[in-house]
């Protein structure tokens, strides 16, 4: 078998033997699916996909996407580029785009629309809007953060790591939002701010490309879905950032004539300064 199970059964039926080989075959994909979405996929049932999962020793369906994930191998940084250029078949340039053309179309498939509607409304209703990311995921962060800027949002950038945001957890409050961009691992720092919403009362909002791996992830109040490439390949910020972008105009959109308003009164002060600065 290419995983290994709580429970190893001496024989597979052939429709058991399929699911196995379509996990197998399809395991990002898998990760992102509900049990309908499987069942659709291989014509099956529900119900079948459920004794599958008993059958190889899971409690449920949710149990079996734990142990897949948990048999998901990570690369490092350096082996994910390497993969990345060694099986480009164009040039780098036009091999990229093709390849943020798919991840874009993956994340249009798998983002919860009901999910994107309750992000908005959560930013219009928020006092103050909390940003969190580390790393390469800080470029989506900022530049969220200078969009609602723009339009009049109280925006603010948590610390990545340390002390320093420890100390800007009791300025939070139940009339805010934490955005958090954490993919496929949930940082120390992501868990800390999951946590603490339950003494602080915020809401938060968790940008991930992984549908089930961490129980922290059930904290969100809100969960936006990405697809930044297959595990073993380089991967992208492009479908982060354009649904950070998309968020904005969604935003803008809700407040109407309040963010035209703002957008007005920037474009007046840098005509008047802009020989000043």
């Amino acid at each position: 078998m290419p995983f290994s199970f709580p429970q190893m059964p001496d024989r597979l039926t052939s429709t058991e033997q399929s699911i196995l080989e379509y996990i197998a075959a399809h395991r990002d994909e898998f990760l992102c699916m509900t049990i309908g979405q499987l069942s659709d996929a291989l014509g099956i049932s529900e119900a079948t996909v459920s004794r599958f999962a008993r059958h190889v020793g899971c409690e449920d369906f949710r149990h079996l996407k734990r142990v897949i994930l948990d048999q998901t191998v990570q690369r490092g940084p350096a082996q994910k580029l390497t993969h990345t250029l060694q099986t480009q078949e164009a040039s780098p340039l036009a091999y990229w785009l093709e390849q943020q053309r798919y991840n874009l179309q993956k994340t249009q498939e798998l983002l919860d629309e009901e999910g994107f509607a309750q992000a908005v409304e959560a930013i219009c209703r928020a006092r103050r809007v909390f940003l969190y990311g580390k790393n390469a995921s800080r470029a989506p962060a900022q530049l969220l953060e200078y969009r609602l800027r723009r339009i009049g949002v109280d925006v603010r950038q948590i610390p990545s790591a340390g002390t320093e945001l420890l100390e800007s957890l009791p300025a939070m409050g139940p009339e805010d939002l934490v955005v958090l961009f954490n993919f496929a691992k949930l940082s120390a720092e992501g868990r800390v701010l999951l946590d603490y919403q339950k003494k602080a009362g915020y809401q938060t909002l968790l940008f991930t490309s992984r549908a089930y791996h961490e129980m922290q992830d059930a904290q969100a109040s809100i969960r936006l879905l990405v697809y930044r490439g297959e595990e073993n390949a380089q991967h992208s910020m492009s479908a982060p950032v354009a649904v950070a972008e998309a968020l904005t105009l969604a935003v803008s959109a809700r407040m109407g004539s309040d963010a035209l308003q703002r957008l007005e009164e920037i474009r007046q002060l840098k005509d008047t300064y802009r020989h000043s600065l």
